[in-house]
């Protein structure tokens, strides 16, 4: 028997033949977001479907709330005025824009907790003003899309042990 035909036989997978299905968890920044009891998450598209339809207010304030920022900075970084927020009903549904900065969050701050082991700790973290944005904390620089790419980006670094 030649070399090839023998890598080729050792090669050979031998088991019964069965469906196979992959069962990821569910990312953790579903627990950020399925607070409410009118949002029930259980796969990427049920979360890609909400963000579409737009969130209810109170999914909005129950994050808020987790993370530590206050309406102000939520209306902040949602463009939309503090005002203009508090007038919607909690069970108003929200736009799409809206929705989508908020999932970005909950991803940003579950990243974060990832990072830095603990969510108290990222709390403190992306609140003190920085060398790296500028002099300013990194919340405030979370209104724009490059801004949370800044924040992202830091956040592997600190994961690798690049401070420069």
């Amino acid at each position: 028997m030649s070399y090839k035909e023998k890598q080729n036989k050792d090669n050979l997978l031998r088991e019964p033949m069965m469906a196979y299905q992959v069962s990821a968890p569910l990312p953790s920044f579903y627990n950020l977001l399925g607070s409410s009891k009118s949002v029930t998450l259980s796969t990427d598209f049920d979360i890609i479907n909400l963000a579409r339809k737009g969130f209810p207010k109170s999914v909005l304030l129950a994050l808020a709330k987790k993370i530590s920022l206050n309406i102000q900075e939520l209306a902040n970084i949602l463009h939309i005025s503090e005002r203009t927020l508090q007038r919607y009903e909690d069970d108003a549904i929200i736009k799409t824009e809206y929705a989508e900065k908020a999932v970005e969050l909950a991803r940003l701050y579950t990243r974060g907790e990832d990072v830095f082991g603990s969510i108290d700790k990222f709390k403190i973290w992306i609140k003190t003003p920085s060398l790296i944005f500028n002099g300013e904390a990194p919340v405030t620089i979370l209104d724009t899309s490059a801004g949370f790419d800044m924040v992202f980006k830091e956040l592997g670094r600190i994961e690798h042990g690049i401070f420069a």
